[in-house]
């Protein structure tokens, strides 16, 4: 990944407000965030491309904690170095706490009321459908080809059905991209020898 951008004071406050906003209309957790944050961050404030996004993306997968909060972290100190990554995180999680605060009082008293199980029966297909979005304009930036397809398909099989670390597969996945662009590299020399 490059270097840390510098935001200004104005647009620090923007970061708030977006992540902010991202954390207070998103029902589903971190993946289902992924798009608002792609649509904000890459190609609403231009702020990051959509390859240092996907690095972004990577890393917090790899990372240890709350997706979310992870890739909050990440752009805002992408963005902010850590004046931004406190930012982003802070606005990311500061509307689910103040809701899961006022949910958990209130939550006890109307959950066997069938209008609000219907409204969670109805939510969560639009959870599946925000993950899934993302998951579409990831494929189509990562210029899969017929011999990379393979890749991503074999690694949601191994996480999905031999419940396999995604931190072992882009490790593995990571080691072997070093290793072909390694061999790439010295055939390359040896060619031009």
């Amino acid at each position: 990944m490059s270097t840390t951008k510098n935001l200004t004071r104005q647009e620090l406050s923007q970061l708030f407000s977006i992540f902010f906003k991202i954390g207070i209309t998103t029902i589903g957790g971190g993946y289902a965030m992924i798009p608002m944050m792609e649509h904000e961050i890459v190609k609403r404030t231009g702020w990051l491309t959509q390859e240092e996004f996907l690095d972004i993306l990577a890393v917090a997968q790899a990372t240890p904690g709350i997706f979310a909060v992870d890739m909050a972290g990440h752009i805002g100190h992408k963005l902010g170095g850590l004046r931004g990554a406190i930012i982003a995180s802070v606005a990311n999680v500061l509307p689910s706490f103040v809701i899961i605060l006022i949910l958990a009082t209130v939550f006890q008293q109307f959950k066997e009321l069938p209008l609000v199980q219907y409204a969670f029966r109805a939510i969560r297909p639009v959870v599946v459908a925000l993950i899934a979005a993302p998951v579409f304009s990831m494929a189509r930036s990562a210029s899969l080809s017929r011999y990379t397809i393979w890749i991503p398909l074999v690694a949601a099989i191994l996480i999905y059905f031999f419940d396999v670390s995604p931190v072992y597969i882009i490790l593995i996945a990571g080691i072997a991209g070093w290793i072909y662009g390694y061999l790439q590299r010295r055939r390359s020399n040896t060619d031009a020898q």
